[in-house]
């Protein structure tokens, strides 16, 4: 008695989300991020720091799961690839982040931080 070959699995297909983008949709602009997290969620409030400004307001919250942000580090990866690849390397300055370069309130005794960021190294 033979037995039939056995069959490969279906890989299965992704599926195909349609996202629709409102013509009125509102974005905004964020130069500063803090992520916190739970064992279950993984949270990033956005906002926006002005120079020598002490605070910010939190513009918005994004609230994802773990593998939800651990699929965004890989997207946000790949797609910073490509950008490089098209455009040459994204130079960080260095010695901390660049939101501390920028906006980092100047310390007693200290002169003002420049406004503009300095020009990377070759």
């Amino acid at each position: 008695m033979s037995t039939p070959p056995q069959k490969k699995p279906a890989k299965p297909q992704p599926h195909k989300i349609k996202v629709e983008l409102p013509r009125n949709l509102d974005s905004t602009y964020a130069n500063f991020a803090v992520i916190t997290h739970s064992f279950s969620e993984i949270i990033v409030d956005f906002a926006t720091v002005m120079p020598n400004a002490p605070q910010a307001r939190v513009q918005n919250r994004i609230v994802m799961t773990p593998a939800n942000a651990k699929l965004l580090h890989r997207a946000l990866g790949e797609n910073l690839a490509r950008f490089e690849g098209q455009n040459g390397e994204i130079k960080l300055p260095p010695g901390g982040s660049l939101a501390d370069l920028l906006f980092r309130p100047p310390s007693p005794g200290q002169p003002n931080p420049p406004q503009t960021p300095p020009a990377p190294e070759e």
